[in-house]
């Protein structure tokens, strides 16, 4: 089986996990026999850009003509079975959409964030959550609110994007959806229920073992969204050194706020961005990992990175956090989860902090085990590669 991966990398200035997992799901589908065909951009790339290329970036995300003649020549070559998009923005653009379905190729979208019909792709404006734009034709609230890289200009040619590639979105074949919610915010556009599969991510096995932690850890984005101002405030409202140490490793806007608590407070390390290589002993070396997201995150990579070393998780009861817990809906409540979710409020996680720090030990075992029976590599790929194999099949069917 062949099978274009369409992705366009986000800058490396700031740590993406959805980079991550199509690195590492790439690497699992070529061991397992599929042939990975990758058209990739990367938005690193935009600074070193011709003149030309620069002056037509802005409609780039609407339609790249480039890209489209690279996937139009990689299918007369390859024949590929099935392309698989993840993000297109915004060097791709929806259109390889398109361009797949003219050639005969069916399309699969996972979908990280809820872009199709959000301009910041977050669902979440000015510290709280925004819907502002469902359900509407034009995303005229993202244009009023420059909710696109803070920029008016750039937020129109994002709303029109959207606008255009509405109808694209409602051909695409399947939809991979990585949490019930997300599946619910596909049906919001006119996306049918056969259109979606659920399957979450997954993230190669570092391996077991016996090391101990001590303190917190937040791992991510230094931004609003992904709750870093919610943790220090909660984190503040104790006394130095009372829970340990709160570790803090990542890049963004916020982080001259981290750097001045870190100075302040003897319990508070800023490790500043760490390098995907050095992930595993990071968290091994904490007891507990906190992701304190304010908005509805799509599936946060760092709990699988957690599960997947032994350590238990205090969340926030939003996105896709409750169901990578086993916390969601319909959930066996005799079922003991790997960690916490409350309400994404400074006492509600200030509260949790003591109780987080004396079951660690216990939960962390819970954690690795849901990690091998539910997000470990080979029960994964199973699934994806059956989506990949009845959508080739219909698409051979049709064509005899």
């Amino acid at each position: 089986m062949k099978v274009v991966i369409a992705h366009n990398l986000y800058s490396s200035a700031q740590p993406s996990g959805e980079n991550q997992i199509v690195e590492s799901e790439s690497a699992l589908l070529a061991d397992a026999g599929v042939t990975v065909l990758p058209l990739l951009r990367s938005s690193d790339s935009i600074g070193s850009l011709s003149p030309l290329a620069k002056a037509t970036l802005p409609l780039s995300p609407m339609y790249n003509g480039g890209a489209q003649r690279e996937l139009t020549e990689l299918i007369r070559r390859e024949r590929p079975d099935v392309l698989h998009l993840h993000n297109p923005y915004p060097l791709l653009s929806p259109w390889v959409v398109r361009t797949a379905h003219k050639h005969g190729v069916p399309v699969v979208q996972t979908v990280h964030n809820y872009r199709h019909v959000c301009a910041d792709s977050t669902y979440f404006r000015d510290g709280h959550p925004c819907h502002d734009c469902l359900g509407k034709a034009f995303p005229l609230p993202a244009v009023r609110h420059s909710c696109y890289r803070g920029s008016r200009a750039q937020s129109v040619v994002m709303a029109t994007t959207l606008a255009v590639h509405r109808s694209t979105w409602r051909t695409v074949d399947r939809y991979i959806a990585l949490a019930p919610h997300i599946a619910d915010h596909l049906r919001t556009f006119g996306i049918t229920d056969a259109q979606v599969a659920i399957k979450p991510n997954g993230i190669p096995d570092p391996g077991r073992h016996d090391e101990t932690g001590d303190g917190f850890l937040y791992f991510g984005r230094l931004v609003d969204a992904k709750g870093v101002g919610l943790l220090l405030d909660a984190w503040e409202r104790h006394a130095d050194g009372e829970f340990g140490t709160l570790r803090i490793a990542g890049d963004g806007p916020l982080r001259g706020r981290v750097e001045a608590v870190a100075a302040a407070r003897a319990d508070v390390e800023y490790l500043g961005l760490v390098d995907h290589a050095e992930i595993p002993g990071v968290i091994r070396a904490a007891s507990v990992v906190v992701v304190p997201s304010t908005y509805a995150d799509a599936l946060p990579t760092v709990i699988l990175e957690a599960f997947a070393n032994g350590r238990p998780v205090l969340g926030t009861a939003v996105g896709g956090t409750p169901y990578l817990l086993g916390l969601d809906e319909g959930h066996d409540p005799a079922e003991t989860p790997p960690g916490w979710v409350v309400p994404p409020e400074p006492g509600a996680l200030a509260e949790t902090f003591g109780l987080a720090k004396l079951r660690a030990d216990t939960l962390g075992p819970l954690a690795r085990r849901r990690y091998e029976t539910v997000f470990a590599p080979d029960v994964l790929l199973r699934r994806l590669i059956g989506v990949y194999e009845e959508l080739a099949a219909d698409a051979r069917a049709a064509t005899t």
